[in-house]
């Protein structure tokens, strides 16, 4: 277990916490987190959860604002035609449907995400992380606002309640940047090689855009069990699920 939620997880055995690590560009990130939320409203001790995101950078290296289509960049990273990755967006898009997320691919605009984590991380101390998580997924999948750029970060964290002082003095400066890294290498140190990814307790950790029936059976055996010993990893849940990573984002039929 990492350190960065051993401490957390233990000092408060009355309640569960979920830990989730995932990127603002990763699709099935949206995916993952709706459906969590779709699982939690099942769940009948979801007054007792405290989900807590943790930043992960899909791609650090990207620019601030990359006005090449991401259809084009996934081609050519991945050597595939643009026709397929094409292709995967358009799957992609139509499992958002299922679920009431607008993907609009065609707007998307690749970007620097490190900014958008470092306001999450500001937005958790004030009560607002899972509300600007929302808000920056929307910017980017739906609106094709370029989440790299101050005035869409600034817009968001705003538009979900943070003080306006604080969002500015977060920009113009490096703050949360330790946090930021401190989430990336805690999931380096657990193996975590795509998100989203899911640690419930501290003790059961399960990637990729898993079902909400799945989620929830898994909320249902670590809220029962509660043993001290780490439940490991589940393989059901692992196996199959839809997950962002070094090598892209994963399409069923692909």
């Amino acid at each position: 277990m990492s350190q960065i939620v051993s401490t957390a997880t233990r000092s408060q055995p009355e309640r569960l916490r979920i830990d989730v690590w995932s990127d603002v560009v990763c699709p099935w990130c949206y995916v993952g987190l709706t459906n969590l939320d779709v699982a939690l409203a099942e769940f009948e001790h979801a007054d007792k959860i405290d989900v807590v995101l943790h930043s992960y950078e899909l791609d650090p290296g990207a620019p601030v604002r990359d006005d090449q289509p991401v259809s084009v960049h996934i081609a050519k990273k991945y050597g595939i035609s643009i026709e397929q990755a094409e292709a995967s967006q358009a799957r992609i898009r139509n499992m958002g449907e299922e679920v009431d997320i607008e993907f609009n691919f065609d707007l998307t605009v690749r970007s620097n995400t490190i900014d958008a984590h470092r306001l999450l991380h500001l937005a958790a101390e004030h009560g607002l992380q899972r509300e600007l998580k929302t808000e920056l997924f929307e910017a980017y999948f739906t609106r094709g606002e370029v989440v790299g750029e101050h005035d869409t970060l600034r817009q968001a964290a705003l538009a979900v309640g943070l003080p306006a002082d604080v969002v500015d003095q977060v920009l113009d400066s490096d703050l949360y940047s330790d946090e930021v890294r401190a989430d990336v290498s805690a999931a380096r140190e657990m193996g975590i090689s795509g998100v989203p990814f899911f640690l419930l307790d501290g003790d059961l950790g399960f990637g990729g855009a898993q079902p909400p029936d799945r989620m929830l059976q898994a909320l249902q055996r670590v809220w029962a069990e509660r043993r001290p010993e780490p439940a490991g990893l589940l393989d059901d849940l692992v196996s199959d699920a839809d997950a962002c990573g070094p090598d892209g984002c994963e399409v069923p039929g692909s």
